[in-house]
């Protein structure tokens, strides 16, 4: 029994601390192993239920040992989102090819791999549809690696794909602009949706349109602009400049997707030979800054979100309509631009009180500059603005200078500028061309005149954007209220674009009424800041690098003047028809005047305040230059595509594959 139990302890320790040996003086105690052969399962992934086999092997080409693990990949996430991301072209083309990788094709116990020639057509056409969202091809989709050639008997991962089901699904190669708007996709977009498309948009139309950026936001982010013009990126003589500005207050946030719209709305009713919108751009350099707060935006969608957890609705509503309004230094931005207004009111009794080119105060830079804010007064010093627009939500209206109230304890008061009947003209074109805005019983809390009202008759402030682009350029500058609700649902976003769309389109093409023409001097050279005056209208024009002007004026007799340092003042009258669909031409040739004339011009500047080109006497500029650059360098600042939180799951391996290097 002794010698027993060694044998026995032995055989115990063996069995359950090291594999079994198959000793044939043991017989029964293990059995040989058999390896199983690879067989064909059935292709159970939803998303690849439509290919042309029904039988898969794992583990597949990507490693993933079982129908579970490949559900769980981030490859199989891709093919399953892959429409929405691509906006519907390209599928079902990548995602047949990518179910070709994940669930490669078996017969008889052996897998058959996709053809090569069928990947790289199919990378050819659909690349740019990766581009247009930042993001790389996917590696899965290597045409070299996970696919073969013919000779190597390869089969069409696309078989059973008809023709028609290509066509429906490729509005590149089959192009629908009957309906362009039918093209947009009526939904919110990120800071980096909204680049993409501005992108894509520059792209697709890249004889028209360039965008260009103005600066960067507080947080760093790009404020972009695209341009609309026949020969864009170039100011051409006698063609006027028109800008859009949207999301100011980054909780106002139609107006932001009104803008993303209409640039591709322009790109492809151009392309599609539409003579109203080519007329406009091939007369007309349009700008548009979807986003004047991308910072504010990006608070104001979190805050949205987080407040569609529980609670009743108007609680909800309540609780979020102010987050994100202000930038990310907490600051109002259509209350930091400089108050030229206060200005102009405390000089008006003074000779040669004037309200246009007023210089910014110097004390004005001692107070907080927003980046945003400086880098739109940068941007309307640098280009002869005629005409522009911002856009806001919470009321129905559009409202016109001046915003701060004359009134001595500044209350709400009825406080127009010299141009009054201009600015009312031209609320009045995008109100009346709105689908509601100039109805009677279409309005949210603002007593407005159809659709119309003074700003500082609403709601009177100083610092607001509208003013000083009166007061300090050439630029008349309205502000359209878009619609009581500030952050209207997803799903009315397609409503605001239809009651707007035409209001958009001829509030510019509004840009062309009044006058235009050159001030030459006696060679035919155009002559720069050269003042336009109208007789009765307290406020001068001047002209641009090659001596050409635009003023708006309303229809009727104007006596106009024309006056530079040095030259002799040139008068003309002017009558202006009812409905005059272009601007007239009044062209001024300026004779020079003898030094002992007395007749020459002087430049009036504002005492105390110093002259127009005294800007950012304290460099600012590279300030914030310096303060933008550090925030791109900070890690936690760097901004990833929209769809990037899809794919990063928390704890889990982060996909950079996606990412464009």
């Amino acid at each position: 029994m002794s010698r027993m139990l060694p044998i026995l302890l032995q055989l115990f320790l063996g069995a359950s601390c090291a594999p079994p040996r198959c000793d044939p003086g043991y017989r029964g105690l293990c059995k040989p192993t058999v390896e199983e052969k690879p067989k064909c399962t059935d292709l159970m992934l939803s998303y690849c239920d439509d290919m042309a086999y029904t039988q898969t092997l794992y583990p597949n080409s990507l490693g993933h040992k079982t129908r579970s693990d490949a559900e769980a990949s981030t490859e199989y996430l891709l093919v399953s989102v892959i429409e929405s991301l691509l906006g519907g072209e390209c599928n079902p083309e990548i995602r047949m090819l990518g179910c070709s990788v994940l669930a490669p094709r078996c017969e008889k116990a052996k897998v058959l791999k996709p053809c090569r020639v069928t990947c790289e057509a199919v990378q050819k056409k659909c690349a740019h549809t990766f581009e247009r969202i930042e993001m790389a091809w996917p590696y899965f989709l290597d045409c070299d690696r996970f696919f073969v050639s013919d000779e190597e008997g390869c089969y069409n991962p696309l078989e059973g794909l008809t023709e028609q089901d290509v066509q429906d699904t490729d509005p590149m190669e089959n192009p629908s602009y009957e309906q362009p708007a039918n093209m947009i996709q009526f939904t919110y977009h990120s800071n980096s949706q909204m680049i993409s498309v501005l992108k894509d948009t520059e792209n697709r139309c890249s004889d028209i349109a360039r965008t260009y950026s103005i600066g960067r936001s507080v947080e760093g982010r790009e404020l972009l602009v695209i341009e609309f013009s026949n020969n864009p990126g170039e100011h051409e003589p006698l063609e006027p400049e028109i800008k859009y500005v949207g999301n100011m207050h980054g909780d106002e946030v139609l107006g932001r997707q009104l803008l993303i719209y209409l640039a591709q709305y322009l790109c492809s009713e151009y392309l599609e030979g539409n003579e109203r919108i080519r007329s406009l751009i091939n007369t007309t350099r349009i700008h548009i800054l979807p986003s004047m707060n991308p910072d504010g935006y990006e608070l104001a969608v979190s805050g949205v979100n987080d407040n569609n957890y529980g609670g009743d609705e108007e609680d909800q509503r309540y609780d979020s309509r102010n987050i994100g309004r202000n930038n990310a230094q907490n600051i109002d931005l259509n209350r930091n631009f400089p108050d030229l207004t206060s200005v102009i009111y405390s000089r008006r009794r003074q000779k040669g009180y004037r309200t246009d080119h007023v210089p910014i105060p110097d004390y004005y830079w001692f107070g907080k500059v927003a980046p945003e804010t400086y880098a739109v007064m940068k941007w309307i010093r640098s280009i002869p603005f005629v005409l522009s627009a911002s856009f806001h939500g919470g009321d129905l209206a559009v409202s016109y200078p001046y915003d701060l109230s004359k009134h001595p304890l500044e209350h709400n008061m009825f406080s127009p500028t010299p141009d009054d009947k201009v600015f009312k003209l031209i609320a009045r074109t995008y109100a009346n061309a709105h689908e509601t805005m100039s109805n009677e019983n279409a309005r949210c809390r603002t007593s407005s005149q159809r659709g119309i009202v003074n700003g500082a008759q609403r709601s009177s402030f100083a610092g607001g954007m509208q003013d000083f682009n009166y007061l300090h350029s050439n630029c008349f500058e309205v502000s359209v209220e878009l619609g009581c609700d500030k952050f209207p649902p997803e799903e009315e976003l397609s409503i605001g674009w239809h009651q707007n769309g035409e209001a958009l389109i001829t509030f510019m093409e509004a840009v062309h009424r009044g006058i235009k023409g050159i001030v030459k001097d006696k060679q035919g050279y155009g002559i720069k800041g050269a003042r336009v005056s109208v007789r009765g209208l307290r406020h001068d024009i001047t002209t641009a690098e090659n001596g050409d002007y635009w003023r708006l004026l309303t229809p009727g007799i104007h006596i106009v003047s024309a006056s530079a340092p040095g030259y002799t003042r040139v008068t003309k009258k002017v009558h202006l028809p009812a409905r005059m669909p272009t601007a007239g031409r009044v062209d001024f040739v300026l004779q020079k005047a003898p030094l002992d004339s007395g007749t020459q011009e002087e430049d009036l500047n504002i005492p105390s305040m110093g002259t127009y080109d005294r800007f950012d006497p304290y460099n600012q500029y590279e300030r914030y230059t310096l303060m933008n650059s550090l925030n791109q360098n900070r890690e936690e600042r760097a901004e990833k595509p929209w769809w990037w939180n899809y794919f990063a799951s928390p704890g889990g391996p982060a996909p950079t594959w996606l990412l464009k290097l």
